[in-house]
């Protein structure tokens, strides 16, 4: 789950699906988290906008281990994947679209990792 440089990347096989050919959005949720539906229509949205863009879900629950691997304290947490599995962007409550266009462009053109807070 480390790269070259100690960054943490995430693969098809950790996620258990694919990856977005220029980048993935991964959201970690949980079954009765309301927050987390509005999360979920906001990343499906901005994916099918955005060409090469994958939308993946994870229920928090069922991937405990992972979850306390990425340090993710609470749902929805978004994580905003690099082509090559890279989490250069990272932000936890429900995210404006703005902002998820904005860390896609990041990913895309191999932006530095950061934090965000959601809105």
């Amino acid at each position: 789950m480390r790269g070259e440089k100690g960054e943490q990347r995430l693969g098809a096989a950790l996620l258990g699906a694919e990856l977005g050919e220029r980048a993935t959005l991964v959201q970690f949720s949980t079954a009765f988290c309301l927050p987390c539906r509005a999360t979920r229509r906001t990343l499906a949205e901005v994916a099918g906008m955005v060409d090469g863009v994958a939308h993946v879900e994870l229920d928090a629950e069922d991937r405990l281990e992972l979850v306390r691997e990425l340090g993710i304290l609470k749902t929805p947490t978004v994580l905003v994947l690099d082509a090559a599995g890279r989490i250069v962007r990272r932000a936890a409550g429900v995210p404006r679209k703005a902002d998820v266009i904005a860390a896609l462009g990041a990913a895309v053109s191999g932006g530095t990792p950061g934090e965000t807070s959601g809105g």
